[in-house]
C-alpha cells in the first residue's frame, strides 16, 4: 500500500469482527416465536427487523430520538408489520431480545487470528453504534482488550461514520493523522469510500465475494487477507 506508514488499524465491527447479523436474525426470531408462538409470518421476521434497523438507528444518530426511544419504536413498527398489539412495556421486552442477541453474538472466524496477526500496529474499533452496546459486543465476543479502544459517535462529539469528522476524530483518539491509519470494513460507504475524503486509507471486506466495488480500494474477502495486503 502507497503513502506513509500505516501505524493504526481501525476495525468496523458489526459485519466485520462480529456476526451481528446472524445474531440478530437469531435472537428475533426467538423472541418473535416466544411471543407470537403460531404466528403465520414467523419466517419473515428476521428480515422485517433488519430492515427496520436502520432507518430507526438513523433518527438517533441525527440526534431525533434516545437509543431507548428508537429501541421502542422499532419494536412498535415491528409489532406493526405483523398485526399484533405491541407489549405493554417495551423497555422489559426489547430486554429480552438483547439477552438473546448477546447470547447468541460470536465473532467471525478470522477474526481473533487477524488481531493478533496485527501486533505493532494501534489497533481500534470504529463503529457507528451506542458506546457501552459496541463496548458489550466486544466483550461477548472475546475480543475486549485486544482490539484497542472501541470509538462511537458518542465519544467522537456526535460523529459518525460517513461524516469526515468521525475519521478525523478517530486517528486523533489514537494522537495519529488520518494518513497513517487504515479502516478495514464490510460497508462501502461508512468504511471505504467515506474515509477516502480525510486521507485515511480503507479495506472493503467483501465477506460475501460479490464484486463489484469502488475502483482503487484493496478488497479482500476474509481477515485472513488483511496482514498479507500490509505487508505487501
Amino acid at each position: 500500500m502507497t503513502g506513509p506508514a500505516i501505524k493504526s488499524v481501525l476495525f468496523d465491527l458489526d459485519g466485520t469482527l462480529l456476526d451481528h447479523r446472524g445474531a440478530a436474525d437469531a435472537a428475533i426470531a426467538s423472541w418473535a416465536a416466544g411471543r407470537f408462538p403460531g404466528h403465520p409470518r414467523l419466517a419473515e421476521v428476521p428480515a422485517l427487523w433488519a430492515a427496520l434497523e436502520e432507518p430507526y438507528l438513523a433518527m438517533w444518530r441525527a440526534g431525533r430520538c434516545t437509543v431507548g426511544e428508537q429501541r421502542r419504536l422499532r419494536l412498535s413498527a415491528l409489532c406493526a408489520e405483523l398485526d399484533v398489539p405491541a407489549p405493554g412495556d417495551l423497555d422489559a421486552a426489547y430486554g429480552e431480545f438483547l439477552v438473546r442477541y448477546r447470547r447468541s453474538c460470536r465473532a467471525f472466524p478470522d477474526a481473533a487470528d487477524a488481531v493478533a496477526e496485527l501486533a505493532g500496529f494501534a489497533l481500534g474499533v470504529l463503529t457507528n453504534g451506542g458506546q457501552r452496546a459496541q463496548e458489550a459486543k466486544v466483550r461477548a465476543i472475546g475480543l475486549e482488550g485486544k482490539v484497542g479502544p472501541v470509538l462511537t459517535g458518542e465519544v467522537l462529539a456526535g460523529r459518525f461514520k460517513p461524516d469526515p469528522e468521525a475519521y478525523t476524530r478517530a486517528a486523533a483518539a489514537l494522537g495519529l493523522a488520518p494518513q497513517e491509519v487504515l479502516l478495514v470494513g464490510d460497508d462501502v460507504v461508512k468504511d471505504v469510500t467515506g474515509p477516502a475524503a480525510t486521507g485515511m486509507r480503507s479495506v472493503w471486506l467483501d465477506r460475501l465475494d460479490a464484486g463489484g466495488g469502488p475502483e482503487g480500494f484493496p478488497r479482500i474477502t476474509s481477515l485472513a487477507g488483511l496482514a498479507p495486503l500490509l505487508r505487501s
